[in-house]
């Protein structure tokens, strides 16, 4: 039987509930607007990014022109490494809005929504109005769920479907509704379709121990197992299936590193390479990083503020409680003396214990998972956004915690607000410094020159060697900040007047106010973040050189004009999306290449690699002999150089080459003048 959210008369903390959330539709009404102004306004600018958001776009734009939904392509190679989901729905966009950035991020900005809502949905039934509004409004404030939606990758996929799958699993057990099972089946099966088997590991890693702490394993017949499987299966085995049989190996391959014409088929690069080998560390290529422990543990506290400024307080009165499984993260109302309060109805009572039942459940299943999930990418090899799953179950594990300390402290009781005060003042120092710090980078940038291209003002200090997604980040200089004037102004009067506000609400006693106004402050600064990203477009996108290119070929002379990329074509892979043109790669298949005698230079290895390998792989990749030969003769050609490989460029080619446009330390070159 599922129980209705309480009442203020029935609540286990009756409060008076201020007017902003009192009802669903008020509170969604100002979540939505929020969504509009942080992440819908954000689809439409940039422009695709190089690297992997243009990459997978480039995937996608071959599954809407070429109506194979089964074998994607990038620059006519096979890219056999992701899972299909984002890439269809993505294409689906195509064909509604047209190749462009805002088709190509809706469904990420969308799922970011969605995770919103079922956070709403599973809070609200745990711990009340409060942290419901708190859970979403976490959602869409987070430093972490902001920055990994700006480029095509699946994680805001992948965990919608996680969640939902877990959210009808546990409901399904309390309710003792079947038909919730069929649904958190499906639910794992299209989030297995969206990232691999790491969906049905961290459900299995989360559930399993669940059931045993609980008890619950012993319904065993009730979740309907094998009928589940069958489910699971017929959603997310077919494409599996189909492309193994499109994609066999070929020839004899040695070890796990392919050779052409010798490769391994689908099965083993998509399972064994691509995730036992990835997890191990010995994938191939090995174009990834590992963070080191205190920059992956410290980066969960970033990507998760300004939440995890009350994550202490939660884990504190959680420790508190240790003892008291039936029990919230608190010591709130859960005493007897709740149950036989002559104002409550037999009704009113068992709907308060059936809330407390489901709280503390609700908090030991979100536990579990991202604690896993914690765990897992802490020894494998991880990205920055690995850890993007969690991220809804840990706010959701805050907004609960949070709230029932504040509706605690409405009705007169003591606890936690010395912990409380503490996390307000970190906030108001952290606030002023990067305020005062934002103040100074304006002072001393107020007569320099306002430059479009911020790339010509950036270092190039290759941090991580690029491989990771902040990397870019430590390129900032001191001239570059005269063109992120606007944002900085922004954030710095936010950081400025936002601690201040929420700082001083606390202290008058206005508990909602003060911690809304600290998710509004990240709102703005988020707003502000997403205006400084524009102006890295020159240096991050190279839809600028793509345009060029578009005009060029335009002419009737050159429209059969060759474009070929030095390097790894995620180098420009921007290019490739908008000209809608395939290119020739110069060492684009190599996976080390010093293009100098004593340099080091390295390219981890291409996307394609794999790919490659395949016999019928058309003859995209080139030498600096074939470029030699290449240059000069037949139709035009254009030739984009990233700024790493330039000198050796012009010292292979030299006068033979005409440079036609350079773009943030991106060049582009042809061998006859136009």
């Amino acid at each position: 039987m599922t129980y209705p959210p309480l009442s203020k008369s029935q609540s286990a903390a009756p409060s008076a509930q201020p007017p902003l959330y009192a009802t669903p539709a008020r509170a969604w009404t100002l979540l939505v607007l929020l969504f509009i102004a942080v992440y819908f306004a954000a689809l439409f600018s940039p422009a695709l990014l190089d690297d992997a958001d243009a990459t997978h776009a480039q995937a996608a734009q071959h599954i809407a022109t070429s109506g194979d939904w089964v074998t994607m392509y990038v620059n006519g190679i096979r890219y056999l490494e992701k899972p299909p989901l984002p890439y269809w729905i993505v294409a689906v966009d195509y064909h509604v809005f047209g190749y462009n950035v805002f088709a190509t991020h809706l469904p990420m900005a969308l799922a970011v929504l969605g995770c919103a809502w079922i956070a709403w949905t599973w809070s609200r039934r745990a711990w009340g109005d409060r942290a419901a509004f708190y859970a979403a409004l976490a959602m869409l404030t987070s430093i972490g769920v902001f920055l990994f939606t700006r480029t095509l990758i699946p994680e805001s996929l992948l965990t919608f479907f996680l969640l939902l799958s877990l959210y009808s699993f546990l409901t399904g057990i309390e309710d003792r509704k079947p038909a919730r099972f069929y649904i958190a089946y499906a639910s794992l099966a299209i989030a297995l379709l969206a990232k691999g088997l790491v969906a049905p590991i961290f459900f299995v890693a989360a559930v399993v121990p669940y059931l045993v702490v609980t008890g619950d394993w012993k319904k065993w017949r009730q979740f309907h197992l094998f009928t589940g499987l069958l489910v699971f299966l017929a959603i997310g085995a077919p494409w599996h299936i189909l492309a193994g049989l499109a994609n066999p190996g070929h020839g004899n391959p040695v070890g796990n590193v392919p050779s052409p014409g010798h490769v391994h088929g689908f099965f083993y690069f998509y399972f064994i390479n691509e995730h036992f080998l990835r997890f191990l560390g010995t994938r191939f290529p090995h174009d990834y990083n590992r963070q080191p422990w205190y920059v992956y543990w410290l980066g969960q506290l970033i990507w998760l503020f300004p939440w995890s400024l009350f994550l202490p307080i939660v884990i504190r009165r959680a420790w508190r409680n240790r003892h008291l499984f039936y029990s919230d993260l608190s010591y709130d109302a859960t005493n007897t003396i709740q149950f036989l309060d002559p104002k409550l109805t037999a009704y009113e009572s068992s709907a308060l214990a059936a809330r407390l039942r489901f709280r503390a459940r609700t908090s030991l299943l979100l536990a579990l998972y991202a604690g896993f999930i914690l765990i897992f990418f802490a020894i494998s090899t991880n990205q920055e956004y690995y850890t993007w799953p969690l991220y809804p179950a840990v706010l959701m594990l805050i907004a609960g915690g949070l709230s029932v300390i504040e509706e605690s402290q409405s009705e007169g009781r003591k606890g936690s607000s010395g912990w409380l005060t503490g996390a307000h003042i970190f906030f108001l120092t952290a606030g002023l410094v990067a305020a005062a710090l934002l103040a100074w980078g304006l002072w001393q940038s107020r007569h320099l020159p306002y430059i479009a291209d911020i790339g010509t003002l950036m270092a190039h200090r290759g941090v991580g060697g690029y491989t990771l997604s902040m990397s870019h980040f430590f390129d900032l200089t001191g001239p570059s900040f005269a063109a992120l004037r606007l944002p900085a102004a922004l954030a710095a009067v936010a950081f400025f007047l936002g601690p201040l506000t929420a700082w001083h609400l606390r202290r008058k006693g206005h508990a909602f106010e003060a911690t809304a106004s600290v998710a509004f402050t990240i709102a703005v600064i988020l707003i502000a973040a997403h205006i400084a990203l524009v102006r890295f477009q020159p240096m991050l996108s190279s839809k600028a050189i793509a345009h060029n290119i578009n005009r060029i070929t335009a002419a009737p002379a050159d429209a059969n004009a060759q474009l070929m990329l030095y390097g790894d074509q995620a180098d420009g892979s921007s290019i490739l999306f908008y000209t809608h043109r395939p290119a020739l790669l110069v060492h684009g298949a190599t996976n080390y290449f010093a293009p100098d005698p004593g340099t080091h230079s390295e390219i981890f290895g291409s996307s394609l690699i794999w790919g490659s390998d395949y016999p019928d792989a058309p003859h995209i990749f080139l030498s600096d002999a074939d470029l030699l030969r290449m240059w000069g003769t037949g139709p035009r050609k254009l030739l984009f150089v990233p700024g790493e490989f330039r000198d050796h460029v012009q010292k292979l080619l030299g006068s033979r080459l005409y440079q036609i446009q350079e773009v943030s330390d991106k060049t582009l070159y042809t061998d006859r003048p136009l």
